[in-house]
């Protein structure tokens, strides 16, 4: 296996542990017990999936996969198949469960993590984008949690690069033997972001293949706005060929975190940078559990020091949500908003 070199990403993630990670490890020290005991071990790694097998894609045009879903309550479409752009999504972080005292990073064999990849983003955040595009989601060996918030960084960044090393062998893949010289989009969220502002930085930034990216939706995790030399922030929602980026909390919650006016965020509402509150009107709507609809005009947004603020949603059991993070929600909380998005895009990318 080659190794992944350190270099500017290594700077770029100790950034982020030293400044960022706070919050997220607050919600997330149920997973403390579950943390290694020992450093990384190359021995320990999982093999290497092929991305010519279709069972190491959660979602890939060629098979039927939970991508492939339509809310209920909705008249929305499954339009892979007529579908002139693809996606290249990378999930979130979903091997948080104990994983023995070296592993510290996931089996792509492993059948309930896999269930909980489909059952968990592919459902629920990569389904938003089957009206628009074809849909490649590669299953990677993701570095668990507690990679994001363990003081020993040098085994996080081993685990991370063993990550992004599976994403970069899969989108290359995907190029040599799907693409066919067509429009990308790029979504990730989470970790699937860590890893997606690193594959835009080789394979965009300054690149060719920039002239094909249709948009990048990098979010949950904090990217700077001048993260890269020629690809932007989007600044209206009939921009091409730039990213958005948002983290969502509870309006009026405690974010810490600085350098707030450097992060990029983009209001998944309006599509705006501008920090003005959107109207209730405008939000068309949500997907809750059960993968049904939530209906719309629930949720102001407001950009606010480097994050995203909302309203508390107000759903059955809302009650019991506590928390002002609302990470997990970054995606379905506006799935119909994101959904009419990238249909957008993809229209102005056509006419420019």
């Amino acid at each position: 296996m080659q190794k992944a070199t350190p270099s500017v990403f290594s700077f770029f993630l100790r950034k982020f542990f030293l400044f960022y990670f706070i919050p997220i490890s607050i919600v997330l020290q149920s997973c403390a017990s579950k943390k290694p005991v020992t450093g990384f071990v190359e021995s320990k790694i999982p093999t290497a999936p092929s991305y010519s097998d279709l069972k190491n894609w959660a979602a890939h045009p060629d098979k039927a996969d939970p991508a492939d879903r339509i809310p209920g309550g909705t008249n929305f479409k499954n339009l892979q198949g007529e579908a002139q752009v693809d996606v290249f999504f990378l999930h979130p972080t979903s091997y948080t469960m104990q994983r023995g005292n070296t592993q510290w990073n996931g089996d792509v064999n492993d059948t309930k993590l896999n269930k909980k990849t489909d059952d968990g983003a592919i459902l629920y955040q990569a389904s938003i984008f089957n009206g628009a595009g074809r849909i490649f989601a590669p299953r990677y060996r993701q570095a668990h949690i507690v990679s994001y918030f363990t003081s020993d960084k040098a085994s996080a960044i081993k685990a991370l690069d063993i990550a992004y090393e599976d994403i970069k062998t899969a989108f290359e893949h995907y190029l040599k033997s799907w693409n066919n010289q067509r429009p990308i989009i790029i979504a990730a969220h989470s970790q699937g972001t860590t890893h997606a502002v690193r594959l835009l930085k080789e394979f965009f930034d300054n690149k060719p293949l920039k002239d094909r990216l249709v948009i990048a939706y990098i979010v949950g995790i904090p990217v700077e706005k001048k993260a890269f030399d020629t690809i932007s922030v989007c600044e209206t929602p009939e921009q091409t060929g730039c990213f958005c980026s948002w983290r969502t909390f509870k309006e009026g919650g405690e974010t810490r975190f600085p350098m707030g006016n450097k992060i990029a965020v983009v209001n998944p509402i309006s599509w705006l940078t501008a920090t003005d509150k959107t109207d209730i009107s405008l939000h068309k709507g949500g997907v809750l559990t059960g993968f049904k609809a939530w209906e719309g005009n629930k949720l102001q947004a407001q950009i606010h020091e480097g994050v995203l603020w909302i309203n508390k949603p107000q759903f059955k059991g809302s009650f019991l949500f506590r928390t002002s993070n609302y990470h997990i929600g970054d995606y379905n909380l506006f799935y119909h908003n994101i959904r009419e998005d990238v249909e957008r895009r993809v229209g102005y990318f056509w006419k420019r």
